[in-house]
């Protein structure tokens, strides 16, 4: 029965320790986003060569917004800029420090 239970806690270590490397690596979540309205658009307004003719002879390009949230199709709580943007997880620190 001891031999079991070491092997339990082996087995949850590991798991955890796959969910800190997981979280540390995780991508923070990419929307495409009109900059002065902050309206989420379609991905590929963000791509090369995106832009669409809004109808008013301008092009609309959209930029890469990163994390935050969707409410009303505006985006809030997180930034154009990727390195701004803390992805958390457990044992992680949003900045190298120094």
């Amino acid at each position: 029965m001891r031999k079991l239970r070491s092997s339990t806690v082996v087995l949850g270590g590991m798991g955890v320790l796959a969910a800190t490397i997981t979280a540390c690596g995780s991508e923070p979540d990419r929307r495409c986003v009109d900059p002065l309205s902050r309206e989420e658009l379609p991905s590929y307004r963000c791509e090369s060569g995106g832009g669409s003719d809004d109808g008013n002879g301008s092009t609309t390009r959209g930029s890469y917004y990163y994390g935050g949230s969707v409410r009303d199709r505006k985006v809030s709580g997180g930034s154009f800029d990727k390195t701004a943007v803390d992805t958390g997880g457990f044992g992680c620190s949003g900045t190298g420090g120094g």
